[in-house]
């Protein structure tokens, strides 16, 4: 429960990273029913600070938007996980609910591509199949690796033509 708790301070960052609220009262209306929410849940209680954040840490690492609507995507759906077993007969979790399942169809298909980077990891590059596929498939992402890295030069040399410091 600890981590569950002390997770709730990422939803207002969430919302307001995808520009879900342009409207201050919204915003506002959301955040007394997270204050609702970390008063059922006693997010007060000391050992919530232990350990230290479990989400806002993570969002350190991923600085690209692309990047950070990934890891933000797996972040609303661990909060809609946690949501779903709780009371949702509270008027507040619900509106939480629901501003997150919007936020969720918003969002790019961050799960599909958090898996795909998952089914890498559990490659046995130590079996010879693996291999052979992989060396066949080398020469592919080696033009892949060159292509994005030719037009990531590209777009730094033009920024720094256009900028006149």
């Amino acid at each position: 429960m600890t981590c569950q708790t002390y997770s709730l301070f990422v939803l207002s960052v969430i919302m307001i990273y995808f520009g879900r609220f342009g409207n201050s009262l919204i915003l506002a209306q959301l955040q007394n029913d997270i204050d609702q929410l970390k008063a059922d849940f006693n997010s007060s209680h000391s050992d919530v600070a232990d350990g230290g954040p479990i989400f806002t840490d993570k969002l350190i690492n991923w600085t690209e938007r692309n990047e950070k609507r990934i890891i933000l995507s797996q972040i609303v759906s661990m909060y809609l996980e946690m949501l779903e077993k709780t009371d949702t007969s509270k008027a507040h979790v619900r509106h939480i609910s629901e501003e997150l399942y919007t936020l969720k169809r918003s969002l790019p298909d961050g799960l599909k591509k958090m898996n795909d980077l998952m089914d890498l990891t559990k490659l046995q590059m130590s079996d010879l199949k693996i291999q052979r596929k992989a060396v066949n498939e080398l020469f592919s992402v080696l033009q892949k690796l060159v292509e994005t890295s030719t037009s990531l030069k590209r777009k730094r040399s033009q920024s720094q033509r256009r900028c006149k410091c």
